[in-house]
C-alpha cells in the first residue's frame, strides 16, 4: 500500500512561513486543539482529502523547478501522521538533490521534542527547522513565524543555521502575512499575532463585510 497524507491544502508560492519563496503544505487533523488556534478548520482528522505521497512529491518537484527555496509543513498537526510525513520528506530531500537546488524544510508541531515517540522523531529528522510547542493564547509574542512566546525555533542543520539564525530572535514590526483566493474563499497565510484576526473581522464589519465560516472559530454542525 502506497503512503499517503491527509491534506487540508497546498499552496505555492508562500512567502510568509519561512525563508524566501516556498511550497506550503497544510496537513489535516490535530489532536491538540489549542484554544485560540487560527486554523481550526484543520482539526478534524476526517476532513481534507487523502493525497498519495508520490503526488505531493511531484507538486514539490514542480515548485523546486519554479524556484522554490524550501518547503513548510504545518497544519493541523504534521506529527499526527508521522509515517506519511517521513515518506514525503524523504522524497523532498531526494528531489531537491536531483534538481541541484539548496532547499530547506520547516516542520511546525504543537508537540515538544520530549513528547515525541521514535516514529515522530524519525519524521522530524528530515527537517532543517522545527518550530515546536503548543499555541498559548495567554503568551503573545512578536517573534517571527511563531504564535506564542513559548514556541521554539530549533535549527537542526548547517543550512538552517545559515538561513535562520538571524530570525530566531527577530521581531518584525508586523507579522508577515499573505492573502490567497481559492474559488469564492479567501484565506490568510502566515502566523497572525494575538488579536489580529479579531481586529481584521471588526474592520471588515465596519465596512459592511461579514465573514462566514472563518477558520479561527469552530463551525456549528
Amino acid at each position: 500500500m502506497s503512503a499517503a497524507l491527509r491534506v487540508n491544502r497546498v499552496h505555492h508560492p508562500v512567502t510568509a512561513l519561512g525563508y524566501g519563496v516556498r511550497l506550503g503544505v497544510w496537513l489535516q487533523g490535530c489532536p491538540l486543539a489549542c484554544a485560540g488556534c487560527a486554523s481550526q478548520d484543520t482539526w478534524d482528522p476526517g476532513g481534507g482529502g487523502e493525497v498519495p505521497v508520490a503526488e505531493l512529491a511531484e507538486v514539490w518537484r514542480a515548485a523546486v523547478r519554479a524556484g522554490a527555496d524550501g518547503l513548510t509543513v504545518t497544519g493541523g498537526e504534521p506529527l499526527a501522521q508521522p509515517a506519511g510525513l517521513a515518506a514525503f520528506l524523504r522524497r523532498v530531500r531526494a528531489i531537491g538533490a536531483d534538481c541541484g537546488r539548496e532547499t530547506d524544510v520547516i516542520v511546525y508541531s504543537g508537540y515538544e521534542l520530549d513528547e515525541l515517540d521514535e516514529t515522530q522523531l524519525g519524521a522530524l529528522e528530515h527537517a532543517d527547522v522545527a518550530i515546536t510547542g503548543r499555541y498559548e493564547i495567554a503568551q503573545p509574542t512578536e517573534l517571527i513565524w511563531r504564535g506564542s512566546a513559548n514556541q521554539r525555533m530549533i535549527l537542526r542543520t548547517p543550512l538552517a543555521r545559515r538561513r535562520y539564525e538571524r530570525y530566531v530572535d527577530h521581531r518584525p514590526e508586523r507579522s508577515p502575512m499573505q492573502v490567497a483566493a481559492d474559488g469564492d474563499a479567501v484565506w490568510l497565510i502566515g502566523v497572525p499575532r494575538t488579536g489580529d484576526l479579531a481586529r481584521l473581522e471588526r474592520r471588515l464589519r465596519d465596512q459592511g463585510l461579514h465573514l462566514q465560516d472563518v477558520s479561527w472559530r469552530r463551525q456549528k454542525p
